[in-house]
């Protein structure tokens, strides 16, 4: 999703009253987008796949410095010049042979293109067809959403359904993204806003720490805290549906641009921690947004024609890594009741992710029982009929295969496709009844939360004016309306949701990994009490050197979507970017901190490492800043596009730090530093240390993340020791890039005219990996250091397995199934009778707004009705999945068949958290039902608590206590498609991290026939 137009600070959009539009203009904006839909090409058949060239998103409507013409003053010199540089000035028979070479070059290079697209892409794609798209209504937690939705629903008339599915274009109307109304029902327009970490484009919200923070504290509260603040402030603002939060990127390219925005790199750390988010910001009344639904792991590539290819990137994916990687998030986030999904640009398996119908009707909304709507990625959808059948339910935001022309691939020409019978009405039915009953799933409707625009609701910002006045659509060249769309709402500090800068200081405190403290150097007094100085003055002399220690000059917001990385850093870059209200730096707070009477603070406020060694040398401690940052692909910095170049620090990180420690205080007779640093790392991932990380003067170091607005204050609340450190790496440190495996990197350049990505390491992604083929890290997932140490011990295993199957499944030996699908609710049905075609026609004397999407048609003639060829398998209705029959599937899977407890002492001198992580391992030489071995992890995480314990001398112990569920010991058989729990020994890890599990035991899973009870294991 890009950034606002630099046109649109000045000007402003609309509360979206879509259905009443008035314009000056007569002129017909209807479009022919038919003709590029690759369902409506008569040459080949329907399918959900990219075998299908698409239209340049290239758009003469935007402007670059580079294409501007410059004054030819060079000619001047070159006319003194030699004869053959005279054939470089421009002549009529020269333009004519460019002409002519760059027509031949265009016509070769698109039939050659094509035929190599053609040639390289299987006709309909590698996805197993899923048709028709199972509809929403049939679990009973939303049956009654679902029934008052289908009471609204069925008195709509076409174009109000077509309305409700389709978003008004870019920058049309208030958010990022608008739906049309049905305002003679009383059905809004719904506000669609980013992001992940906060309110993208609005005044004064909180910018919270990124998701990779939220990860690294491994705090199951604070994850729900933050996002109960989150929706509040959405639902302050007037914003229906929170695009957020993110969960893929899940992480399998460590410099994956937008891996920040996610929770770490593990499924069930990335889908805990999304769903108590969900269950936050829901609880305050706001639709969550599951993102980026799926495999979108890398920036390059993402999205058609953004880095020149005609298509975007397929991740191919087989279907077990599917289940136990990729998918395992957007379960836990369904079963965690979200309302909406977000379908991703790229393609999986050669099919894109919004008109996948293996993804989204197979696995979405079958397995996994989705009940709400899906909605793409902004421009993410790349076709129309196909789509819809598919399983999307909502385009976003809008527009078709360009940014801002008003050339829906839905809107008129769904209303037209429902009207030729191309689109079934009952599927248009089912889109509207999923977004309709979310509204009334999350109270919505209730006018005292929401109450309608004309009582002063809905949007009360602009996300395309700082300005309290502003146009009301600002993206129609024909619009001049105006009005108040700032209203400066406060939402940081209410009486309903309390202080939400305190919050954001604790999360991004406890977010902060230790990996390094060697002698103790930290915690600092805030004196010069405990340290040694060697000034005659009694001062200790600090040094704070590196510009992510510091403010950017030009003000934190001085880089629209913060596409920079100048002064600390805060947050990544992209629409999950938002606008910092304000932001503590680490240097304002140090100083802050420091007994100004017996501490001197030196400060070196950039990167240089001429001359530092000097002023290292007259310091008695000296802190050293550094960071690394990535982001969104449509931004690009320092040569950094999207996705990170490696995995180093940036800006010159390692030689600032090499160049202090060196120093740091002088040196002694054998060279050594006098004095001790430390090093503070904010990073979006995992960032290689190796080049300082065991020099002798490298005492302690922190990795920070992105701790957003309270960066300092929570950074100052570790360094001086007023709470211990409790953060741990929601990923692997590595020692070499390539440790991460050969499948790890960013594909850069194309390796054909659709790139292939293949993700051939299957599930050993980060600690998987390293784990399988026994390679040492630098810091293990899930590793973190504090001021105190812990203990546990008396591990204890109960299982009460009610494991029973059927005699022939027992007997084979290859482990049971989950209990059958549960019978569900039947949903609702509407009429699916095909309205009259009139009632789609332009309302006489509507005017219209100029590149508006619409739900209307021209004329009755524009409904062509043919013998249309749908993709391949949509005739065949696919049986329900087993695996399904609940949100987040067979409810048999979730049941609890296992707890295990510990205890947990404090061992060391300070009170602190402890996180203690659980994972098992399976048992060895699992068969499946054709006897060949099945291949398991070494272990994998499947649960975790963090718990404060106070000082030993109090007495204090604490019990430990987590559960596994079926399907935590389960695996994905690919032939039988069900989770399947093999026999034998499982073993139960605890302990810190995924490298340091001190305690562990088996027990014992033997599979019987009938009521007898299975073998017990301790």
């Amino acid at each position: 999703m890009p950034s606002k137009g630099s046109e649109s600070y000045e000007s402003d959009r609309s509360d979206a009253k879509p259905m009443n539009r008035r314009s000056i203009d007569d002129e017909s904006d209807s479009s022919d987008i038919d003709e590029l839909d690759p369902l409506n090409d008569p040459k080949r058949g329907y399918t959900d796949d990219a075998s299908q060239t698409l239209r340049s998103g290239l758009d003469t409507s935007k402007k670059d410095a580079s294409h501007t013409r410059q004054p030819q003053h060079w000619l001047d010199a070159q006319r003194r010049k030699g004869r053959w540089q005279r054939w470089c000035i421009p002549s009529r028979f020269c333009c004519i042979l460019v002409l002519i070479f760059t027509t031949t070059l265009l016509l070769i290079l698109t039939v050659g293109g094509f035929w190599v697209y053609k040639a390289g892409v299987p006709s309909d794609g590698e996805s197993e067809p899923w048709y028709p798209s199972p509809r929403g209504g049939t679990v009973q937690i939303w049956q009654k959403s679902y029934k008052r939705a289908a009471d609204l629903v069925e008195q709509m008339t076409l174009v109000e359904k077509v309305n409700i599915t389709t978003g008004t274009g870019w920058s049309m109307d208030m958010c990022v993204g608008n739906t049309g109304a049905v305002e003679r029902l009383g059905f809004p327009s719904l506000c669609l806003q980013d992001g992940p970490l906060g309110l993208r484009f609005v005044d004064n919200a909180t910018a919270f720490p990124a998701g990779i923070t939220v990860g690294a504290t491994w705090n199951k509260e604070l994850m729900y805290e933050r996002g109960r603040a989150h929706g509040l402030e959405a639902r302050l603002k007037g914003i229906n549906v929170l695009l957020g939060p993110s969960m893929g990127p899940l992480g399998r390219l460590p410099a994956g641009g937008r891996n920040w925005e996610g929770f770490g790199s593990d499924p069930v750390l990335q889908g805990m921690a999304a769903a108590r988010t969900i269950q936050g910001i829901q609880s305050s009344g706001v639709i969550a947004t599951a993102k980026h639904y799926v495999a979108n792991e890398q920036e390059h590539f993402r999205q058609s024609w953004e880095w020149g290819t005609p298509n975007a990137i397929s991740s191919n994916i087989d279907d077990r890594t599917m289940h136990e990687i990729y998918a395992w998030p957007f379960a836990e986030s369904v079963r965690a009741g979200v309302g909406s999904v977000m379908c991703s640009y790229n393609q999986v398996n050669n099919s894109y992710a919004c008109q996948n119908s293996k993804l989204l009707n197979g696995i979405l909304k079958d397995e996994l029982g989705f009940q709400g709507f899906v909605q793409s990625d902004w421009l993410a959808q790349r076709s129309g009929v196909a789509a819809a059948l598919a399983g999307l339910d909502m385009t976003m935001p809008g527009d078709g295969l360009i940014w801002q022309d008003g050339n829906s691939l839905w809107g008129g020409e769904l209303t037209k496709a429902v009207l030729n019978g191309s689109v079934p009405m009952e599927r248009l039915s089912d889109m509207v009844l999923r977004v309709v009953a979310a509204w009334y799933q999350l109270g919505q409707d209730d006018e005292g939360r929401w109450p309608k625009v004309a009582d002063g609701g809905g949007p009360n910002f602009s996300s395309w004016t700082d300005d309290e006045t502003g146009q009301l659509h600002p993206g129609s060249p024909n619009s001049e309306e105006t009005a108040v769309v700032n209203k400066y709402v406060p939402v940081r500090q209410t009486e309903e949701g309390g202080d939400h800068d305190e919050l954001a200081r604790r999360i991004a405190r406890e977010g902060i990994v230790l990996v390094k403290n060697e002698d103790g150097i930290l915690p600092l007094p805030r004196n010069a009490t405990s340290l040694a100085n060697r000034g005659h003055d009694g001062k200790l002399r600090v040094g704070i050197f590196g510009e992510d220690a510091f403010p950017d000059p030009d003000g934190p917001n001085a880089c629209a979507d913060r596409g920079c990385n100048i002064g600390t850093l805060a947050m990544g870059w992209g629409s999950g970017a938002v606008e910092l209200p304000y932001l503590v730096s680490p240097a304002e707070a140090l100083h802050a901190n420091f007994d100004s009477q017996t501490v001197e603070v030196t400060e070196w406020k950039n990167n240089e490492v001429k001359h530092v060694d000097g002023t290292a040398a007259a310091q008695d401690l000296c802190i050293v800043f550094l960071n690394s940052d990535a982001g969104e692909g449509f931004i690009s910095w320092g040569g950094i596009k999207g996705d990170r170049n490696d995995l180093y620090p940036q800006k010159g990180g390692d030689e600032l730090v090499q160049n202090v420690a060196a120093n740091c205080g002088g040196r002694d007779a054998n060279g050594g530093p006098l004095s001790d640093t430390i090093v503070v790392l904010h990073t979006v991932g995992p960032t290689i240390l190796e080049n300082w990380i065991e020099l002798p003067g490298v005492k302690g170091v922190l990795i920070a993340h992105l701790p957003g607005q309270e960066s300092g204050n929570a950074l100052a609340d570790i360094i001086f020791g007023d709470y211990s450190p409790s953060g741990k790496l929601p990923y692997t440190i590595a020692k070499a890039e390539s440790d991460y495996g050969p499948d790890s990197g960013i594909l850069r350049m194309p390796n054909g005219i659709v790139p292939q990505q293949n993700f051939t390491e299957g599930l050993y992604i980060d600690y998987r990996y390293f784990d399988k083929h026994n390679v040492t890290p630098r810091y293990e997932f899930g590793y973190g250091l504090g001021y105190t140490t812990f203990k546990l011990s008396s591990l204890f295993v109960h299982h009460g397995m009610a494991v029973v199957g059927s005699e022939d499944a027992l007997n084979a030996h290859h482990g049971l199934e989950p209990a059958p699908r549960p019978q569900g609710v039947e949903p609702p049905r509407l009429d699916p009778a095909i309205p009259s075609a009139k009632a789609a026609l332009w309302p006489k004397g509507f005017r219209k707004l100029k590149k508006y999407v619409y739900p209307y048609i021209d004329s009755i003639s524009d409904i062509k009705k043919g013998k249309y060829r749908y993709p391949k398998g949509y005739e065949h209705s696919h049986a329900p999945s087993q695996a399904g029959g609940g949100e987040g599937g067979n409810p048999d899977l979730y049941k609890e068949v296992v707890t295990v407890q510990a205890s947990l002492a404090n061992t060391g001198t300070v009170a602190g958290d402890c996180v203690v992580q659980m994972y098992i391992s399976y048992p060895p030489n699992v068969t499946d039902a054709n006897n060949n071995v099945v291949d398991m992890p070494v272990k994998v995480l499947r649960d975790w608590e963090k718990i404060f314990i106070d000082t030993p001398e109090k007495g204090t112990r604490q019990q430990v206590k987590m559960t596994l569920s079926r399907k935590d010991l389960s695996y994905w058989d690919m032939d039988r498609q069900n989770w399947i729990m093999p026999e034998g020994d499982f073993t139960v890890h605890l302990g810190f991290s995924s490298r340091d599990l001190p305690v562990s035991t088996s027990f014992s899973n033997r599979l019987t026939v009938g009521g007898k009870k299975p073998s017990g294991g301790s």
